[in-house]
């Protein structure tokens, strides 16, 4: 699949990092560093626009990484990137640690999965067909 994409940014386009990875590194794209401090969020710049094609998204997510070692993630998780927004993708980070959180132009702050996505038509109904699981959920399947 081809996507456009204006890169404004210092960096490289995003990438995958292993053969089978779902998602692309996306990197900051800062003026000056920019310190996240214990439970703040921020608005991460990228310098990044894509054009999608009609029925997909791009979904922002969290790296692992980020998340394990250092309790960094993004607020709206995962972001959503509609096919019709051509503006600059930002991410939206928040430091779940207790200690100061540094981000730097060029670091890896989320990753970008590609997804084909439907839209629906309501059927508004006064019964829905039976399941064996049924109304059950929130650890209704038991413990564990």
């Amino acid at each position: 699949m081809n996507i456009k994409i204006i890169n404004r940014s210092k960096n490289t386009l995003p990438a995958y990092e292993t053969l089978h990875a779902a998602g692309m590194d996306m990197r900051a794209d800062l003026e000056a560093p920019v310190t996240l401090k214990p439970l703040e969020r921020k608005l991460i710049p990228t310098g990044l626009s894509i054009e999608l094609p009609e029925g997909y998204e791009a979904q922002i997510r969290p790296r692992s990484g980020l998340a394990f070692k250092h309790g960094i993630g993004i607020v709206n998780s995962p972001g959503t990137i509609d096919a019709d927004y051509r503006g600059e993708i930002k991410v939206l980070l928040v430091n779940l640690s207790a200690d100061d959180f540094e981000v730097n132009t060029g670091d890896r702050i989320a990753q970008m999965v590609v997804a084909k996505h439907e839209q629906v038509q309501w059927q508004q109904v006064e019964v829905l067909g039976e399941t064996t699981r049924g109304a059950g959920g929130y650890g209704h399947t038991g413990v564990g």
